[in-house]
């Protein structure tokens, strides 16, 4: 990035005198953690070296790298651009951070958090007969449906039934989508169990293969 664009995030994390700071020459003094990568027109572009990483993840006791993991960041960080609600993408960027830090249920736990949101999202898109028809089918005493918050009432599981109802999903999707819901259920309960790299990754890809489609 360049020394502008640092600033800027520089300024979003409230570091002190950020304004001042004369970036290009600290940025220049730093070697071999941080190189020239290009130019954007008469600017400068900055990248940080894989010494550059290592360090860091020393200085922040960080995991090591994990191709997997890093994959995972990758692809949330393709989601992240493309999601053009706020809350959904702010849940989809904290499940980065978890997976940056070897948070791994937590990183679970916020996707699936955007998932949902996401979900939401699509069935207000629908009539309200029709959002109120699929949701009285699967719980006769259930509310009327008239704004987003009222789907908040709606246990996840009924949520994805009415999603199918819809037409949102098939039977096989929203069978995945069960067994994602279950994994979240697992991670963000009190309990013993660990998840992985893999189990992780398979989860990400699962979710957002079929609610960011």
């Amino acid at each position: 990035m360049s020394v502008e664009a640092l600033r800027s995030l520089l300024k979003r994390a409230r570091i002190p005198r950020a304004a001042k700071l004369n970036l290009a020459a600290v940025l220049s003094k730093s070697a071999p953690y941080v190189d020239i990568a290009g130019k954007d027109g008469s600017r400068f572009l900055w990248a940080i070296t894989q010494t550059g990483q290592d360090y860091v993840r020393k200085v922040l006791d960080l995991p090591e790298a994990d191709i997997e993991i890093e994959h995972d960041v990758s692809s949330l960080h393709k989601i992240v651009q493309l999601i053009t609600d706020k809350n959904t993408a702010d849940y989809i960027s904290e499940s980065i951070r978890c997976i940056s830090v070897g948070a791994l249920r937590a990183a679970i736990v916020f996707v699936w958090a955007g998932a949902v949101h996401k979900i939401r999202n699509n069935i207000m898109c629908y009539k309200k007969q029709d959002i109120n028809a699929a949701n009285k089918k699967f719980d006769p005493k259930a509310r009327s449906i008239k704004k987003i918050d009222d789907l908040a009432y709606i246990k996840e599981s009924t949520l994805l039934l009415i999603a199918q109802e819809l037409g949102m999903f098939d039977k096989n999707e929203k069978g995945i989508l069960e067994e994602g819901l279950n994994l979240r259920n697992k991670c963000g309960h009190p309990g013993k169990y660990k998840v992985g790299p893999k189990k992780v990754s398979s989860f990400i890809e699962d979710v957002t293969s079929i609610v960011f489609k």
